[in-house]
């Protein structure tokens, strides 16, 4: 018995990982005030990305560590870890010396720059600096 092909066409070839689309960034955000952590994480997902949240920087210096991230928004000033601290570690750290890190505080950028934060922003971050500020960073 003969099966006609004609008319049927071959199942596409799986993607390649070179074809496949890019997955959405993933941010580590790291912030002990469990409010402003979430309005965080609504605004990041809203402008693209995917989202780690801590609740402290040895929370988020946990996370860094087991998972794949892309950049960091961190609280300067939480319990266990201070962001100042979590920066330090990261830019001593190899595999995650580059990340991109963005600092938020109500502090000056001085102290900022000191722990190797990429950027500073101050406390009350509007939504639209935020997105801008890490699409900046990560393109």
């Amino acid at each position: 018995m003969v099966i006609p092909t004609q008319g049927f066409e071959q199942p596409a070839a799986p993607a390649t990982h070179a074809e496949e689309p890019r997955a959405r960034p993933t941010v580590l955000l790291a912030e002990d005030d469990r409010a402003l952590r979430r309005y965080l994480e609504v605004v990041l997902r809203r402008a693209g990305y995917e989202v780690l949240p801590a609740a402290d920087g040895l929370e988020a210096m946990k996370a860094l560590l087991s998972n794949a991230v892309d950049a960091v928004v961190t609280d300067a000033v939480m319990p266990h870890l201070s962001g100042h601290e979590l920066c330090r570690f990261l830019r001593e750290h190899p595999r995650l010396k580059d990340l991109p890190v963005v600092l938020l505080s109500g502090e000056t950028s001085a102290r900022a720059e000191e722990a190797g934060a990429d950027l500073y922003l101050s406390k009350p971050v509007p939504a639209e600096e935020l997105s801008a500020s890490l699409a900046r960073l990560l393109a």
